[in-house]
């Protein structure tokens, strides 16, 4: 396509006549011959068409034509001298964003074509006032069809996007914008792909993201938690964790738990609360236990938030869900109608989200247990006596959960297998914990079958540390042969001794998953 110059200055004088410009004299200009007249027509455009109006906005982009428009965006990126280069790229740009509030003229290949030329103009005039409408350009473009994201990426769109978000003014419109543009990447591309081809990019787009999320107080700090987590939840982002555990953790690490803990002690919507867990078990995940108590600097330096407070709230909230989503649960399996699509994906999504939350009531458990092997200075007295206090209400509502569970015949569930899990690791600490209730439950809760299984295996595998406990006196002894559990002992551990084949132990996953249950 020829890349001609324009051959006039841009004017705002309509052509003769002494009434206000009309569309119909905006149109007149555009078809001109003339590059003078169709400038000014352009120019009356930006004035009096607005960007809801999308009939005339056709009317007027089929009057210009994409070869001048292109022809006006190259001439505001030509090189060499040109008193007139940042008008005519202003115009261009203005123009350009807003035909494409029209969705078929976004999606049209005269418009795709632009992209790399857009993303060229951001990545050498970062501080140019066109900025929010080359961004405004990306967004519309790329999210009008699936060729607009793809060219996005192919034209290094995310390295241009990386170079420039640390340095986009907090919660500014163009840092909106840059999120959507993210949003459509993970919607529409594989992150796989993405991670291969731009790890240490999205590494980059992380920190930023994550700075917003501890900085801002407004819709865009939920924004920046919902991309934080399709980022760092993805099955396919094992490479960028990978890669975000070599990163110092003074900056990123710290905004999301800054942000975490904003979210928590504050009044939010109970799904943003999740939400904030799902992260936090992200993090907890990559880092370690330890993470949830490492101190965090307020914006006011004079009060520092508590090293604790994040584990305090964390687990708080992990109690508040599991009572939830187990009630929840409940209703689901044995009051509401069953055999229902509707059902069955909401009781998906809540035992996913029971995980989530066990998981990290798992971790606190582990972080507790590791107190004495770091001399007790991990966490105070009074911070442990608030955390036992939470876990035995946790397991407290767990227990009943198992109990409605038996009362209504059921014994197979990875949920229910998860709920012994979590009990099996906090009696592992505190053996004497809900002792009743415990004990009129060990036998049952030996019977509990994975979804996978064919008979109780991990269930008795997560007991051991507590039996072998409560066995040591002979009041557990009882208890234990009350219930049959002897010989639910005894075929769990022939079924482990006879799944190992005789190859060397060290290279056989049998061995490294079960020696210390033998």
């Amino acid at each position: 396509m020829s890349e001609e110059k324009m051959s006039a200055e841009p004017s705002t004088e309509p052509e003769q006549g002494t009434q206000s410009p009309n569309l119909e004299d905006c149109l007149k200009l555009l078809k001109g011959e003339r590059d003078e007249q169709r400038l000014a027509g352009l120019l009356l455009v930006t004035k009096f068409c607005k960007a809801e109006d999308h009939s005339s906005l056709r009317r007027v982009y089929d009057a210009v034509g994409p070869r001048f428009l292109y022809r006006l965006l190259r001439t505001g990126m030509g090189s060499g001298f040109n008193e007139n280069r940042d008008a005519y790229l202003s115009l261009s740009i203005t123009v350009l964003a807003a035909f494409c509030r029209v969705p078929d003229i976004a999606s049209s290949e005269d418009m795709i074509l632009n992209i790399p030329l857009v993303l060229e103009v951001i990545s050498t005039q970062s501080g140019s006032s066109v900025l929010q409408e080359c961004y405004e350009f990306l967004y519309l473009v790329s999210a009008a069809s699936g060729n607009g994201i793809t060219r996005f990426c192919e034209s290094e769109g995310i390295k241009i996007l990386a170079s420039q978000m640390s340095a986009l003014q907090d919660g500014s419109h163009v840092m909106e914008l840059s999120f959507k543009i993210l949003q459509l990447i993970l919607g529409r591309m594989s992150f796989e792909i993405i991670q291969n081809n731009d790890l240490s990019d999205i590494s980059v787009i992380v920190a930023a993201i994550a700075r917003q999320f501890a900085v801002l107080h407004n819709s865009l700090k939920f924004e920046a938690l919902h991309l934080l987590n399709a980022i760092l939840t993805s099955k396919d982002s094992t490479q960028l964790r990978d890669a975000l555990r070599l990163h110092p953790q003074d900056s990123w690490s710290t905004n999301i738990r800054t942000g975490i803990i904003a979210v928590l002690q504050n009044r939010v919507a109970p799904a943003e609360r999740l939400q904030a867990l799902i992260l936090a078990e992200s993090m907890v995940s990559m880092h370690g236990e330890d993470w949830l108590v490492s101190q965090v600097n307020t914006n006011d330096a004079r009060d520092p938030a508590s090293a604790d407070m994040c584990l305090l709230l964390v687990l708080e909230q992990s109690r508040v869900e599991i009572a939830v989503l187990l009630n929840e649960l409940a209703y689901l399996k044995y009051e509401a109608p069953q055999d229902t699509s509707a059902t069955a994906e909401a009781i998906f999504t809540k035992k996913h989200n029971v995980a989530v939350a066990y998981s990290l009531v798992e971790k606190i458990i582990k972080l507790i247990s590791n107190v004495e092997e770091n001399d007790g200075n991990l966490l105070d007295e009074g911070t442990l006596t608030k955390l036992i206090l939470q876990l035995n209400e946790t397991i407290g509502v767990v227990l009943e959960y198992l109990e409605d569970a038996k009362e209504h015949g059921q014994k197979k569930g990875d949920d229910l297998l998860a709920s012994v899990r979590i009990i099996g690791s906090y009696l592992a600490e505190a053996p004497l914990a809900c002792k009743e209730k415990v004990h009129d439950l060990l036998g049952y809760m030996l019977s509990i079958e994975g979804e996978d299984e064919q008979r109780p295996f991990y269930s008795v595998c997560f007991l051991l540390p507590m039996l072998s406990q409560i066995t040591m006196k002979i009041e557990g002894c009882k208890a234990l042969a009350s219930c049959k559990g002897l010989e639910a002992l005894s075929l769990s551990i022939f079924a482990l001794v006879t799944a190992m084949p005789s190859v060397t132990p060290s290279k056989h996953f049998w061995f490294t998953d079960s020696s210390c249950i033998l």
